[in-house]
């Protein structure tokens, strides 16, 4: 019998999902039983048809249940990786939004935030998603409050970046549904030092370009990826003369303006190629290509391959630059 106090999570695994993301999870919870001295929480690992779910480093990991037939859950937990969207039935689509209308807690590590999204059940509520899945992220759901942090609890919404800010997460819903002292207790147990915040970042930040006239040439750049701007009216919005900042990307940046603000817009292409379904020609104009042949000449010469070769690629988990 299941106590009126203890608390069941409910984790789904989809095809891929971060193996690292769900060991946070797991262990998260185990350690807090652990200090807890009994039973608080219980875990169960779902899937869609009872069949074994191949993380993304190929390891297998059997379910012990049907998610259509999990009983009461105060968390269910998507854990997805890459194409998340792909393998979702219909079925799963109808019990999650039951759920949501029912007032359950959600969540999401890594790419489970797509899902939810794609079923517009993270409208109103703040979310996060793994930084490499941002940009298609913010192209396809604009209308989503989307932070650039480590996880965002937010009523009944869970979301995490995935990896080891899922541990995070946890530590946070924890302390939510129990207490903070036994957050920090099991925060302690995982050798995880203190619990970083909801808003910490997930990547670093850069300092070799501390340069301050560095950092506003790139962010211009970055502001205006669809539509480029001529070298003339950066000079014009920075202020600097065009001998300036032709040396100041030499020195802090390794290659020409130019050249530097190609790769932005190809980074571009590339992130929303490997998280959205928009073709290869509109991904080029929102990337701030002219012409499909100069974008498809460009993307190549950049990641070797054209670009729809290449979304195959990325969707494979095959030299995607992730790191479960």
């Amino acid at each position: 019998m299941t106590s009126p106090t203890q608390h069941t999570v409910g984790l789904l695994l989809f095809p891929r999902f971060q193996l690292l993301a769900y060991v946070m999870a797991t262990e998260t919870l185990r350690l807090a039983n652990k200090v807890a001295g009994h039973s608080v929480f219980r875990w169960e690992t779902l899937s869609q048809n009872g069949a074994p779910v191949a993380a993304s480093n190929g390891v297998p990991v059997v379910p012990s249940g049907l998610v259509a037939n999990a009983g009461d859950l105060s968390l269910l937990l998507l854990c997805a990786g890459y194409d998340p969207l792909a393998e979702v039935s219909e079925s799963t689509k109808a019990l999650l939004r039951k759920r949501a209308r029912l007032g359950g807690m959600l969540g999401g590590l890594d790419t489970g935030t797509v899902i939810l999204a794609e079923l517009g059940l993270l409208a109103g509520y703040r979310a996060v998603v793994h930084f490499e899945a941002e940009t298609g992220f913010r192209e396809t759901y604009p209308e989503i409050s989307l932070e650039t942090a480590i996880y965002a609890l937010d009523r009944e919404r869970l979301t995490a970046a995935g990896g080891t800010a899922t541990g995070d997460a946890m530590l946070a819903w924890i302390a939510k549904v129990t207490s903070p002292d036994l957050a920090v207790r099991t925060a302690e147990a995982l050798i995880h030092g203190s619990i970083r915040p909801s808003g910490a970042p997930q990547r670093q930040s850069k300092r070799v370009q501390g340069n301050p006239h560095f950092r506003l040439l790139v962010a211009l750049m970055k502001d205006h990826l669809e539509e480029p701007l001529a070298m003339d009216e950066i000079a014009r919005r920075s202020g600097l003369g065009k001998r300036r900042i032709q040396a100041l990307f030499l020195r802090h940046g390794g290659k020409t303006p130019s050249a530097y603000y190609l790769d932005l817009r190809l980074d571009r292409a590339r992130d929303l190629l490997s998280s959205t379904t928009m073709s290869a020609s509109a991904v080029g104009v929102a990337s701030g290509f002219a012409s499909p042949e100069w974008f498809c000449r460009a993307y190549r010469k950049r990641f070797g391959l054209p670009p729809l070769q290449h979304r195959k690629l990325l969707l494979s988990g095959i030299g995607a630059g992730r790191f479960e």
